[in-house]
């Protein structure tokens, strides 16, 4: 999700404070939510929360194409 688009502005460090990387869908409190996913298993989740939010699925694949140059997949 883009971190503009994040109601809660990105997701959360272990510290509490907000991440500017990855937003609340994925990284709170300093881990990923989802760390065993794979990057089109990332995509998909992505797409199918931005459309319960609202967004049209072409809108949301169109957001999700960053995905895979993330620091989190460049290793």
């Amino acid at each position: 999700m883009p971190l503009n688009k994040d109601p809660k502005g990105g997701g959360s460090e272990a510290d509490g404070s907000r991440s500017g990387r990855y937003c609340s869908l994925c990284y709170e409190n300093g881990r990923f939510v989802h760390p065993d996913f794979t990057v089109s298993e990332m995509q998909e989740h992505c797409v199918v929360q931005l459309q319960k939010k609202g967004m049209p699925r072409i809108m949301a694949w169109l957001f999700t194409r960053g995905i895979p140059r993330l620091e989190r997949w460049q290793h």
